[in-house]
């Protein structure tokens, strides 16, 4: 049988608290923290907290479409970080904790573009969602240490968590 898993990457602020709910999603296969977005090649957790490489703290989302339809994977995330402010979630400011989709093909542009402007219709964030969609281009993994970050240190800062919100 032919591997027909899809690969999304997801940028919605710390990519720790973010990889945790991402995972809890039936249909998530696989998930990876790291990088996407920038102009440096290879780059570390070190150089992207400086806010000057143009990285985002990305989640590499492996999924099953046909267990999870990206549409609603797509809603999840929306669920589980705040779109509307720019370049913020929680505590973390910078533009390494922008909020962007970076799709791998054409289709997941379409459903990224349409998600959020139902979501924009409902009004249930209160102000415009600020997410950009975007192409993707490369992505790099955070050290060891970072993956599956807050499984290995259920103490350790998130400011994630899911919202009941229903964009139907």
């Amino acid at each position: 049988m032919e591997n027909t898993y899809q690969t999304i990457y997801l940028a919605g602020g710390c990519y720790w608290g973010l990889e945790l709910l991402l995972q809890e999603i039936p249909g998530v296969i696989n998930t990876q923290v790291g990088f996407s977005g920038g102009h440096i090649k290879n780059v570390c957790y070190k150089e992207v907290t400086k806010g000057d490489t143009g990285h985002a703290e990305t989640v590499m989302v492996q999924f099953d479409p046909t267990k999870l339809e990206c549409v609603e994977l797509l809603k999840e995330f929306f669920r589980i970080h705040n779109p509307t402010t720019l370049n913020q979630q929680g505590n973390d400011r910078g533009s390494q904790y922008r909020s962007v989709i970076f799709y791998t093909s054409d289709a997941q542009k379409e459903i990224a573009e349409m998600v959020i402007n139902k979501i924009n219709i409902t009004k249930k964030w209160g102000a415009p969602i600020v997410t950009r969609v975007e192409p993707f281009g490369a992505f790099y993994p955070a050290e060891e240490s970072h993956q599956n970050y807050l499984q290995k240190n259920p103490s350790g800062y998130t400011c994630h968590f899911k919202r009941e919100l229903n964009f139907d």
